[in-house]
């Protein structure tokens, strides 16, 4: 009997080492998981064109489900200044898509959003440019530096590379990690850790510092975008 109980002394010793190992290398990298794969908990979106299937986000357009306005599936947990976002996403090859970020709610557009956006979209046309939602438009392409000044068109300081040689990194009809940091006026949008564009917004009047999280479906004939493995991870 007591060699047993030593045993299992020794087994539950191991396991809390175990744990304790796993949460402080979670507490160390300081990303937050945000999507518990289960349930709509901190989200709040259409759910006649946003579900839960197999631990995924889903947003779809079918002919039957269509769209009037883009509509996003909103994160309420926290509306972040300075933040770190990663998840995993996989579109249709005519799909729209990307992830709002710094944004505010759109008056009288249910599930609606305007301000910055890490674009997406299956033919990877825009994959990794930023484009604010109902402001400026597009604010860098994909493979551009930009500063953005009051009054004026974006300013391109710098490249990042050739647009199609970047989009080759993109994978089609499969899974792909976008990762965005935004801290200050300065942000960086990369697609499988390689970066895609990046943007200094010296604009005070139009700049956002902070705002909601979201996940888009755009306007179309038909669509679908998954999204998994969504963290947030604030920074100082």
């Amino acid at each position: 009997m007591k060699t047993r109980n030593l045993k299992l002394l020794l087994f539950t010793c191991a396991f809390s080492s175990l744990f304790l190992n796993l949460h402080a290398q979670k507490s160390k990298d300081g990303f937050k998981k945000i999507f518990d794969g289960k349930t709509m908990k901190h989200w709040e979106a259409d759910t006649s064109h946003w579900r839960i299937e197999n631990g995924t986000f889903v947003g779809e357009v079918t002919k039957e489900k269509q769209l009037k306005s883009n509509t996003f599936l909103i994160y309420r947990g926290d509306t972040p200044g300075d933040f770190e976002f990663k998840a995993e996403y996989r579109i249709s090859p005519e799909g729209n898509s990307g992830v709002q970020y710094r944004s505010e709610m759109v008056e009288n557009v249910p599930y609606g959003l305007k301000g910055y956006q890490a674009d997406i979209d299956g033919a990877n046309r825009y994959t990794g440019q930023n484009y604010e939602e109902r402001g400026r438009g597009f604010l860098a392409m994909r493979g551009e530096q930009s500063v953005l000044k009051e009054g004026q068109k974006p300013t391109i300081t710098g490249s990042l590379g050739n647009s199609d040689e970047l989009k080759s990194k993109i994978k089609k009809d499969d899974w792909n990690q976008i990762h965005i940091i935004a801290k200050g006026n300065h942000i960086l949008h990369y697609i499988n850790g390689v970066l895609m564009s990046e943007t200094t917004d010296e604009d005070a009047s139009k700049r956002k510092m902070s705002g909601l999280i979201g996940l888009q479906v755009h306007v179309m004939p038909k669509m679908k975008v998954e999204y998994r493995e969504i963290y947030l991870k604030k920074l100082k």
